[in-house]
């Protein structure tokens, strides 16, 4: 028995000593850029080696790729249930959508921020790939959206739904873009409510 609570214990330190360098490794990706940050500033932020570091992932890649393993869960497949389960109009269901990332960029903003910043750090290889699925992902379950608002003449047909989608997260990730940039000056409630109606506007013609 004594052994079993042992080996738990164990477990659980070495879960919370990696959460705890995935948080610090998030921050610095985010803050200072993936290219910016080494291994050794991970690893001296949680009081740890750089060898360390290596033994938990092999490398500074594989860091940054669980981090984005975790931000697809939070970020992507959240809020893909979120439109999959909202009842209501499109409309509605837009609004549902855009106060939902509004949350989250309060309570998760460095993982909202990390997939975008990463998918313009990198071009190519993994992390460009990983990025590259998560924002298709992201796009699919808006164009069914656009599409059902289209169907149901909520939303404007003179522009393709793949067109709309694309402005719809042009719009999603420059304001939350400019909300971490600005964020002394800027209050991020207001900000968001703005892209609502600029978003909504553009794809009512109201």
């Amino acid at each position: 028995m004594a052994r079993a609570t042992k080996r738990r214990t164990k477990v659980e330190q070495r879960e919370a000593s990696l959460e705890k360098l995935l948080s610090a490794a998030r921050h610095l990706f985010v803050s200072k850029g993936y290219a910016s940050t080494t291994l050794e500033e991970i690893a001296a932020a949680v009081e740890m080696t750089k060898g360390s570091v290596y033994f938990y992932f092999g490398s500074k890649e594989a860091v940054l790729l669980e981090l984005l393993n975790q931000a697809e869960q939070i970020v992507i497949d959240t809020v893909l249930k979120l439109l999959e389960s909202s009842e209501g109009t499109a409309t509605e269901k837009l609004v549902h959508f855009l106060h939902h990332q509004a949350q989250l960029g309060v309570t998760d903003r460095e993982n909202m921020l990390l997939i975008i910043l990463m998918s313009l750090e990198f071009e190519d290889g993994p992390v460009a790939r990983k990025t590259k699925a998560l924002y298709r992902k992201f796009y699919e379950g808006l164009n069914e959206l656009i599409r059902e608002g289209q169907r149901m003449g909520e939303f404007r047909t003179d522009v393709p739904s793949r067109e709309l989608v694309s402005i719809i997260v042009a719009n999603h990730d420059g304001t939350f873009l400019e909300w971490y940039r600005r964020s002394d000056e800027l209050s991020g409630p207001k900000l968001v409510k703005a892209m609502r109606g600029i978003i909504l506007t553009g794809l009512t013609g109201k």
